[in-house]
């Protein structure tokens, strides 16, 4: 067996990716200048993506050891927006799709940690509908509550808005 294996399990800390095991606070995430008038680059560390090809049996073995199924699997999920909007503090749901701290990959499984730095329950916001009926935000305040940069949620904006025209054209509506 290997030794880092052995070490994990006997902490209980995947071995698979640090990013799940708690870290240091952040810095300050606000958008700085420097002395020039330029943007300083990003302060968070970037996304991190765990794919499922590379993490061993043992490893999966040991995390679903620590981690059973069965400690959640009668808990009643909520299935419509409403049964959870009442919910108050950070959202327990974190396979949720709408939740920011991961999004899972269903064609690979892969699973990408939206903010590595943070624990779920340190996010300031956790569920993107939350962020939606909050109303309009510029890019940086998407960006910062994504890990994007500025021109990334452009881009993204600019894809959503090209399909939703395409749709509308389609049935018909434009």
């Amino acid at each position: 067996m290997d030794t880092e294996f052995d070490l994990a399990v006997l902490t209980h800390q995947p071995t698979f990716d640090t990013a799940l095991t708690t870290s240091e606070p952040p810095e300050s995430s606000s958008i700085e200048l420097s002395p020039s008038g330029r943007r300083r680059r990003r302060t968070r560390p970037r996304s991190q993506t765990i794919a499922m090809k590379r993490v061993s049996r043992a490893e999966r073995a040991a995390f679903a050891e620590l981690y059973p199924i069965e400690d959640v699997a009668n808990v009643p999920r909520p299935i419509t927006r409403d049964q959870c909007r009442d919910h108050s503090g950070p959202c327990p749901w974190v396979a949720c799709k709408h939740h920011l701290y991961l999004d899972i990959n269903p064609l690979t499984g892969s699973i990408k940690l939206n903010l590595p730095d943070l624990e779920p329950w340190e996010l300031p916001q956790t569920c993107a509908l939350d962020v939606a009926e909050q109303g309009a935000l510029t890019l940086e305040q998407v960006g910062e509550i994504t890990n994007l940069t500025r021109e990334r949620v452009r881009q993204l904006e600019a894809v959503g808005l090209s399909k939703l025209g395409t749709t509308a054209q389609r049935f018909g509506l434009r």
